[in-house]
Formats: C-alpha cells, sequence, structure tokens
C-alpha cells in the first residue's frame, strides 16, 4: 500500500496560468521524487498600472512517501 504526502505551493509566470502550473510541476519534480498530481486550489493575479503583471496558482502536490529501509546490514 502507497502511503502519499501532500504539500501546497504558490507557483508564479509572467506568461500565464498554464505557464505556472508547468513552472510548478517541473521544479517541484526536480527536489520531490515520486509526484504524483498537482491539483489547484485557488488562481490570482497581480495588477501594475492597470495590467496583469503576474499569474499566480496555489497548487496541492501529492507524492509518494518511499518505504523506510530496514537498516539492517547483511553479513557474510
Amino acid at each position: 500500500m502507497a502511503i502519499m504526502k501532500s504539500e501546497q505551493i504558490l507557483a508564479e509566470s509572467t506568461v500565464s496560468f498554464e505557464d505556472a502550473i508547468k513552472n510548478a510541476v517541473s521544479r517541484f519534480s526536480k527536489t520531490v521524487r515520486g509526484l504524483a498530481s498537482a491539483n489547484f486550489n485557488n488562481m490570482s493575479t497581480t495588477v501594475k498600472n492597470g495590467k496583469i503583471a503576474s499569474y499566480r496558482v496555489n497548487l496541492q502536490m501529492t507524492f509518494e512517501i518511499e518505504p523506510a529501509s530496514t537498516g539492517t546490514k547483511k553479513t557474510k
């Protein structure tokens, strides 16, 4: 049986919401093994001078916890 863990993160892009999600998945995958899903909770923008400056997404990232090693050594 797999044990899963979930972390909430915020990702940002100056291009689009989709780009923010892609950046988040790519960056998160570099530091966490076993990424299984990314579920977005919220989308928002920052506005500067009446124009959208950046796109932000809050994501719930779910990944599998690796089994613990037994820590026993085999002796000959």
